[in-house]
């Protein structure tokens, strides 16, 4: 065990069918009047936003205020216009309805107006945050996947320098994630499946960096069983609700995991790769996830071992030797994710996600800059970032 640790989760976790109507009361709580909405143009097209919308006015609370022009990745432009919206507009508190472009965005916003700043650039470091004003922020994510409604960490794209910065304070966790089935059974199959892989390498990260301690290893090693037990049904049929309120708890847990304990590898390189070649981040993390553990190898060999276990079920773990068990989770990772190639069409490697060799450079150097890689179990350099990605191309 660890010498010494810190570990936080401050926001109040409402899961289960029929969370959403819990929501307006929340909110009174918390004291907001004048609402911000921030969503997407999709969610608005079908419907979701006048959803909240209803919920709502039905305990007359009103929306002051709807914002779904997000683009694919956050960007701090966007974000330091709807802050400038919502002072305009006198907000007093903001419920973020989507995935993880509008969660990270809305945290921005919420950071900019926390700090009483006109430009989130000001506000960019590590854990050097103070709380400033309280700006209540409640979270309906309507993927499974960031666990972003209850981390300290919000990544959000600089346009002009075309990076991906990493906001990361305990200042920055929302008060409310409401998880509810009804807001995530309309998500696709790929996508269903790109966020889930995305929850998977949360907990595998969260399992294994340089910062894990005990309490985060429990939301870890569940949130691993969870994507096990419930990812393939969730893809197979959307509509399986079971399966989708097992995802989105799996989502929050592993978020809360590596909120504490930090990611690695994986995300230093996922994030270039979505900077620069704009592949999706749940689609870089299934395509380098075993690539990573591979590398991370010989110093994370006894927790690859563990979450076996959690992978694969006792009986597995119990069968295998306990030389082979790391490697033997890894295999079981490259085998989810043919199994959701088969049936969704999810990339397995980059040249699959349209990536071109001619970026690797750029995204190695892009790469490098990521704060991920600090807590890394494993130096990373150029050249180690170079060997994955022809691995995984």
């Amino acid at each position: 065990m660890t010498d010494f640790f810190e570990f936080q989760s401050k926001t109040k976790i409402l899961s289960g069918r029929g969370a959403l109507l819990r929501l307006p009361n929340e909110i009174r709580l918390l004291g907001g009047s004048r609402i911000l909405l921030i969503s997407d143009e999709t969610l608005k097209k079908i419907g979701m936003t006048e959803r909240i919308r209803s919920i709502l006015q039905e305990e007359n609370l009103q929306i002051a205020e709807i914002f779904t022009d997000i683009p694919t990745d956050s960007s701090l432009s966007v974000a330091n216009h709807i802050a400038e919206i919502c002072r305009d507009r006198q907000i007093d508190a903001i419920i973020a309805l989507g995935g993880g472009s509008v969660i990270d965005t809305s945290k921005g916003v919420r950071m900019i107006l926390s700090q009483k700043s006109d430009d989130i650039l000001k506000l960019s470091g590590y854990e050097g945050l103070p709380a400033g004003k309280g700006i209540p922020l409640c979270i309906i994510p309507t993927t499974s996947g960031t666990g972003s409604e209850v981390t300290g960490v919000a990544v959000i794209r600089d346009e002009n320098r075309n990076l991906k910065m990493e906001f990361i304070s305990t200042n920055i966790q929302p008060d409310i994630a409401v998880l509810d089935p009804e807001m995530t059974v309309s998500m696709p199959p790929k996508v269903t499946a790109a966020t889930g892989m995305d929850a998977l390498c949360h907990a595998v990260e969260g399992y294994t960096c340089l910062q894990k301690n005990p309490l985060s290893d429990a939301y870890a090693v569940t949130a691993v069983r969870l994507v096990s037990e419930n990812l393939v049904r969730a893809v197979k049929d959307g509509s399986d609700t079971d399966a989708r309120i097992a995802m989105a708890n799996a989502a929050l847990m592993a978020g809360i995991s590596f909120s504490n304990s930090m990611v690695g590898i994986v995300h230093g390189i996922g994030h270039a790769l979505g900077a620069v070649s704009r592949v999706p981040h749940g689609t870089a993390m299934n395509i380098l996830l075993p690539h990573c553990m591979m590398y991370n190898m010989d110093e994370c060999e006894k927790g690859y071992a563990d979450l076996l276990l959690w992978l694969a079920g006792p009986e597995i773990y119990a069968a295998t030797p306990e030389s082979g068990r790391a490697h033997a989770c890894v295999r079981f990772i490259r085998r989810l994710s043919e199994q959701l190639r088969a049936i969704c069409g999810l990339p397995l490697t980059l040249s699959e996600a349209g990536v071109s060799k001619a970026d690797f450079e750029r995204i190695a150097e892009t790469s490098l800059r990521d704060g991920a890689n600090l807590v890394n179990p494993k130096y990373v350099d150029r050249d180690v970032i170079l060997s994955i990605l022809e691995k995984a191309y």
